[in-house]
């Protein structure tokens, strides 16, 4: 069976892209080049919520995911999040990111429902997952919740 690893990290660093590399790096992701996917969880995955990513591949290969993230050089918060819903077949992601935790949960929570709705598929359980991030307005802040697609792969 293939597992999906749902992981978060928090970053802050003087770039954008700098505290994106810290977020990623805090979730033990930042050595693989991340492939956006929309959201689709194939039959017979398992979708397993750790605290870091374990050892997904050499550095550089490429790494399937689906993306939540969150940017801010305010001061304030910053909240990315995944939900997803699985039954004995298929199943569905759904992100969103914002300023506000309880903002995003609904989002993805009305995505989840939008997105059973479409499908003729059966499911049984239902998760929501954000990650928070305080800013202090010093720099960058990045929050992010990234399901990461089982082992990455070569790109060449």
């Amino acid at each position: 069976m293939n597992t999906i690893y749902v992981v978060r990290g928090v970053g802050t660093a003087p770039t954008e892209m700098a505290s994106y590399d810290a977020a990623l790096a805090a979730a033990n992701i930042h050595n693989y080049n991340l492939v956006a996917v929309s959201s689709v969880i194939p039959a017979d995955t398992t979708v397993e919520e750790v605290d870091t990513a374990p050892d997904l591949g050499p550095a550089g290969n490429r790494l399937t995911v689906v993306e939540a993230r969150a940017t801010t050089s305010d001061a304030g918060t910053v909240s990315a999040g995944l939900g997803w819903t699985v039954g004995p077949g298929p199943g569905l992601f759904y992100e969103a990111s914002g300023a506000d935790a309880e903002e995003v949960r609904h989002a993805i929570e009305a995505g989840l429902s939008s997105g059973r709705n479409l499908r003729d598929w059966q499911f049984d359980n239902e998760r929501v997952t954000t990650t928070t991030a305080d800013a202090d307005g010093e720099g960058y802040t990045t929050a992010i919740t990234v399901a990461a697609y089982g082992q990455s792969e070569p790109i060449f």
